[in-house]
């Protein structure tokens, strides 16, 4: 019986494909958000010459993962790793607003240092705006990799496909989940537990829109569940802790749980 198994176990790995590592792909990205954000004192550099040498390491093991996982038959590989560090100054301006948004949402933030070397939902969305860009330029595996490691290091679970606006702020993040279809604005806050996901699970509707769309300057407090691909929350509302919604909401709203908490006095006995 074993025999039959690690026969077919040998043989199923010859057919794989040499893609690295979880963590070598995950290191790849740490790297690139290390290149641009000295604060985290893991990247040191001397001149701006190593700055750029850095970027052409980066570019180089790109390449190396993309020839790996075979993006696509036709592509020109060179070509994929070179339109997204064209992009990279754009990654960086998107950063750059989830930094401002965190620290300025935040009244424990005390300053951008501090936003960057500890803050979880940064974090997190350093690794889903690579993974998406990845996304874009139709690169397989990686942008998953990338953003499921994001997910077990925070507890935030972006999808790549997702799209989030800038000045994006996640407070505490734990417990966050970002379906594959949902569409975020601009200037929103995302407190921990949140979920924006689908109606229901079903393969028939993976080319369809299953997650909401979220539009500028709305808060989701803590707990907020968002379903379905048909649903829109408004610009400017307010969503509070608990809400559970499965149909759109217009612009300017305020949705509350309403629950409701009975505090009794206790008869506490004397043990003295």
């Amino acid at each position: 019986m074993i025999k039959a198994l690690t026969k077919q176990i040998f043989e199923k790995q010859l057919k794989l494909e040499a893609v690295p590592p979880n963590e070598v792909i995950a290191t790849w990205a740490s790297n690139l958000i290390c290149a641009m954000y000295p604060e985290l004192s893991t990247c040191i550099f001397t001149s701006e010459e190593e700055v750029k040498q850095a970027f052409v390491r980066l570019r180089t093991e790109l390449v190396n993962m993309l020839k790996a996982t075979k993006p696509c038959c036709k592509c020109n590989i060179e070509q994929v790793a070179d339109s997204f560090f064209e992009e990279v100054p754009e990654l960086y301006r998107l950063l750059n607003t989830d930094i401002h948004a965190i620290l300025n949402g935040d009244p424990a933030a005390k300053s951008e240092f501090e936003v960057i070397r500890a803050y979880p939902g940064f974090y997190a969305l350093s690794f889903y705006r690579i993974a998406h860009l990845l996304l874009l330029l139709d690169v397989p595996l990686l942008p998953r990799i990338l953003t499921e490691h994001a997910h077990s290091r925070t507890g935030i679970d972006i999808h790549p496909g997702a799209i989030i606006g800038e000045h994006c702020y996640m407070d505490h993040g734990t417990g966050i989940v970002i379906g594959e279809t949902a569409i975020i604005g601009n200037y929103v806050k995302i407190y921990q537990g949140v979920t924006l996901g689908a109606l229901s699970v079903d393969k028939a509707m993976a080319a369809t829109k299953r997650h909401p769309t979220i539009e500028d300057n709305v808060i989701l407090y803590s707990n907020a569940t968002v379903l379905g691909g048909e649903t829109t929350i408004g610009h400017n509302c307010i969503i509070g802790g608990n809400v559970w919604l499965t149909e759109s909401v217009p612009p300017g709203s305020l949705v509350y749980h309403n629950s409701e908490i009975i505090i009794e006095q206790r008869k506490v006995k004397n043990y003295s």
